[in-house]
């Protein structure tokens, strides 16, 4: 059996697409039919039920993806092991959002530079477009606060994210806890907000948690980098919600308050993604595992 189909295949069957096994192959997705109808051919039986979105493999696609696949990608290791230059440097192409990557993930993999791993490092807020851009092998490694979908990319839990209530100690003087608790909505309204974005994607996730309603006010300052807000409302312009490990120094050392201690904290869980059977490959597996070893700190 040609083992270009079979590589063929299990892309497909990963990818739950030819439009997206074409892409990540590099080929055309007549190309892809064409090598997915020879394989059945030689086969006898169908190996993907075509749908009007993507393709689902049948029971015997299944089957031989799950024997074919291990093999597959042990051969792609030891061809990816030829890759390396003379000096033995391996690049890794990574993404995640720009605040956490740039603070917690870049540091936990400076270490692995000097075992030769070069990084090249994409930061990009939505998560979308961190799993889109991993999907179509812009990047090996990903970070994002949504778990990927289908059996292209897979994902493991990182760490959580704790939000916190934030304002200068000037304005912490003018609130009362008690009032914050039994009327958020009502004193949102009456407070400058600092955000990422006009929808108030850290300020309604906080106030559906901690409040169980949804905040009427608009921000008054909008700026679409978590460091940017933080310096904002530290230096007075209002209050806003800010990812505990961010805004923990600026606590620590009273430039900022905390406005609540929420019996449960609003929290975000980040996920470490990767293409399906890439771990195979030895400068992903080390970063990969560097990051989870890491994130027991965080």
């Amino acid at each position: 059996m040609d083992l270009a189909l079979l590589r063929t295949f299990v892309t497909v069957h990963r990818a739950g697409s030819f439009t997206r096994a074409a892409a990540l192959l590099g080929l055309s997705q007549p190309a892809v039919t064409s090598q997915i109808r020879t394989l059945e051919r030689q086969l006898g039986r169908p190996l993907f039920l075509r749908q009007a979105r993507g393709v689902t493999p049948t029971t015997i696609g299944d089957e031989l993806a799950h024997r074919a696949a291990p093999h597959l990608d042990a051969l792609v290791e030891i061809a990816e092991a030829g890759l390396d230059d003379e000096s033995g440097v391996r690049t890794l192409h990574f993404a995640g959002p720009p605040e956490f990557t740039s603070v917690r993930a870049l540091p936990a993999l400076t270490a692995l530079v000097a075992q030769g791993l070069a990084l090249r490092t994409s930061l990009v807020p939505a998560a979308e477009d961190v799993l889109g851009g991993l999907a179509a092998g812009h990047h090996d490694l990903a970070i994002a606060t949504a778990r990927p979908r289908g059996g292209l990319l897979t994902a493991t839990p990182l760490c959580d994210e704790e939000h916190v209530l934030v304002a200068s100690p000037r304005w912490a003087a003018r609130l009362a806890p008690g009032v914050l608790l039994r009327k958020g909505a009502v004193v949102l309204e009456q407070l400058p907000v600092i955000e990422v974005h006009e929808s108030l994607p850290f300020v309604a996730r906080y106030w559906a948690a901690v409040f169980e309603s949804k905040p009427a006010a608009a921000a008054t300052v909008i700026a679409p980098d978590l460091r940017a807000v933080l310096e904002s409302a530290a230096s007075g312009a209002g209050l806003a919600v800010l990812p505990r490990y961010l805004c923990a120094d600026a606590l620590e050392s009273g430039r900022l308050v905390a406005l609540l201690d929420p019996p449960v904290p609003p929290l975000r869980t980040y996920f470490l993604a990767v293409r399906a059977g890439t771990l195979s490959l030895p400068h992903i597996a080390r970063a990969h595992e560097a990051l989870l070893r890491a994130a027991t700190d965080w």
